[in-house]
C-alpha cells in the first residue's frame, strides 16, 4: 500500500514593528510591519515582508467587500479621533486588531482568491498601482509584482530555489526603476521599505 501525505497547508500573519512615519512637517502617522510565512499553494512566494499604514487596511476591506458582497468581513480596529500614535497602548491595540483582520481574512478560500489581498501583503506598491494591476492597466502581472517587490528587497531570505533566478532578473532590471513596483524611500526592517504616502493614517 501506497500512503501519500497530504502536507498540512498553513498561513502564519504577524503585524509588528509599529513606526512612525513622517509626512511633512505637520503630519505623521504610523505604519506596521506584516510578515507572512506559508506554505500555501495560493501565495506566489512563502515568506514576504512589507509595511503598510491603516488606512491601506481600509482600502483593502473595502475592495475585497465589494467582490465578496456574500461574506461579511471581519472588521478592523475602530478609527477612534481619540487615537494616540504616542500612547503605546493604543498603537499596540490597533496592532492587534489588524493582526487579527488578517488572520480571520487568510482563513477563507474566497477572499485568499483576490490579487488585490497578495499584492497587499506581498508587495509595496500603492492601492492605486494595486487597483491598476488587478484590472490589467500595468505592463506587470500581479506574479511579476511579487516577484520584482521580492527581488529588490534583498536582505530578506528567499527561497533556495528562486535564488538563481532572482539573480537573472536583478541582471536584467537594473533600468527598471520607474516601472513603480519598486518601493520608494529607505525605511527598512528586514528589507520592508516604508510605503509611500500622502495622506492622514
Amino acid at each position: 500500500l501506497i500512503f501519500i501525505m497530504r502536507l498540512q497547508e498553513f498561513v502564519t500573519v504577524l503585524v509588528r514593528d509599529p513606526r512612525t512615519q513622517k509626512e511633512d512637517s505637520w503630519h505623521s502617522y504610523i505604519d506596521y510591519e506584516i510578515f507572512i510565512h506559508t506554505n500555501s499553494m495560493c501565495f506566489t512566494r512563502k515568506t514576504s515582508c512589507v509595511r503598510r499604514r491603516f488606512r491601506e487596511f481600509v482600502w483593502l476591506r473595502q475592495r475585497l467587500q465589494s467582490n465578496a458582497v456574500l461574506i461579511q468581513l471581519p472588521e478592523l480596529p475602530s478609527k477612534t479621533p481619540f487615537f494616540n500614535m504616542n500612547n503605546p497602548h493604543h498603537v499596540d491595540h490597533r496592532r492587534q486588531g489588524l493582526q487579527e483582520f488578517l488572520e480571520k481574512i487568510l482563513q477563507d478560500a474566497l477572499l485568499l482568491s483576490d490579487s488585490r489581498l497578495h499584492l497587499f501583503l506581498q508587495t509595496q506598491l500603492s492601492p492605486e498601482d494595486m487597483e491598476a494591476c488587478v484590472s490589467g492597466q500595468t505592463k506587470y502581472s500581479v506574479a511579476d509584482a511579487i516577484h520584482k517587490f521580492a527581488s529588490l528587497n534583498r536582505r530578506f531570505p528567499v527561497e533556495e530555489e528562486e535564488r538563481k533566478k532572482g539573480k537573472k532578473d536583478a541582471d536584467s532590471d537594473s533600468e527598471s526603476s520607474s516601472s513603480g513596483l519598486g518601493p520608494s524611500d529607505d525605511s527598512v526592517s528586514c528589507g520592508c521599505k516604508a510605503s509611500p504616502a500622502s495622506e492622514e493614517s
